[in-house]
């Protein structure tokens, strides 16, 4: 009634999957996400352009020419030009530069502050997790646009200002999510091997609680570049950011505003830039929080 199975039988029935470490199952997973790798060649377009564009062009984002003022989009002037004959091709890519310079910047900050102090919180506990966890809720409380444009007009306009602003603005979400993983994971046994091994804590922090966090880390970290770079934008264009004659997104919107109704061109393709740019982060986000977590793992 049995029928003894040959080596070659049991090949062919053999279901063999390579083996993968998580960053790698990840990166498989992201690839499979059409929308999130969309989003990821965009934002490597734009970061391209905002490079190579201020360089290649043969104008710059400054010089006047009011000979060609408000001239419409044409082979000479793929963008058109601005009241002041300066073309806006460039002037919009230099805009790039100073907007994702601004949110990569404020990002990475953001970073070092939050996962440092949400680690610290986490691991420690108690008293000194209440205290910290505190100052955080207050700081949470207050409408975050306020005491950045209060540290704005302490510090002044500026991009190092906006850049510092955004910083001390935005570590509080990161710390809270990092302080989530990190209490979650202390308890775990690979933390205890390495305490009776006589890890210290920052070994235990640095080399194994932050690093196993890192998923949620990256996903808040690429959803928090969209955000700096509107807040720039919005604080550029209420002029308390980026000061003329630089051309951030947030100032060439604030320019164009005052004759969009004649020539709509000159805001639609500034607005347009901040809400790819902007979407593209958003999307890539999104495929990121998809790809690593675990329990997505297929």
């Amino acid at each position: 009634m049995f029928e003894k199975v040959s080596s070659s039988d049991k090949q062919l029935n053999r279901m063999v999957r390579p083996s993968m470490t998580y960053w790698q199952d990840a990166w498989r997973r992201l690839k499979g996400n059409k929308v999130a790798i969309v989003g990821l060649v965009v934002v490597v377009i734009m970061t391209a352009m905002a490079i190579l564009a201020p360089i290649l062009s043969k104008y710059d984002y400054f010089s006047q020419d009011f000979s060609v003022a408000n001239k419409l989009p044409s082979s000479e002037h793929w963008f058109g030009t601005d009241q002041f004959g300066r073309d806006i091709f460039v002037r919009v890519f230099y805009g790039a530069r100073i907007s994702l310079m601004v949110g990569f910047s404020a990002s990475i900050l953001n970073l070092v502050i939050g996962v440092l102090y949400g680690g610290v919180a986490g691991y420690f506990g108690g008293r000194i997790d209440n205290i910290m966890m505190r100052i955080v809720d207050v700081l949470y409380s207050i409408p975050m646009m306020i005491y950045v444009i209060l540290i704005m007009v302490v510090l002044g306009a500026g991009l190092e200002s906006v850049i510092i602003a955004l910083a001390i603005a935005y570590w509080i979400g990161m710390a809270r999510i990092v302080r989530g993983q990190v209490m979650q994971l202390k308890q775990q046994e690979f933390v205890l091997a390495a305490k009776t091994l006589g890890a210290s804590t920052k070994r235990i922090l640095l080399r194994h609680l932050i690093p196993n966090s890192m998923g949620p880390i990256l996903v808040t970290l690429t959803l928090a570049v969209p955000s700096a770079i509107f807040t720039e934008s919005f604080l550029s264009f209420i002029g308390l950011g980026i000061s003329a004659p630089q051309a951030s997104w947030g100032t060439l919107v604030s320019e164009a505003m005052q004759g969009y109704q004649l020539y709509p061109y000159q805001l639609f393709f500034p607005a347009g830039a901040i809400c790819v740019t902007i979407l593209a982060f958003n999307l890539l986000g999104d495929g990121l929080r998809d790809a690593l977590d675990p329990k997505m793992r297929k």
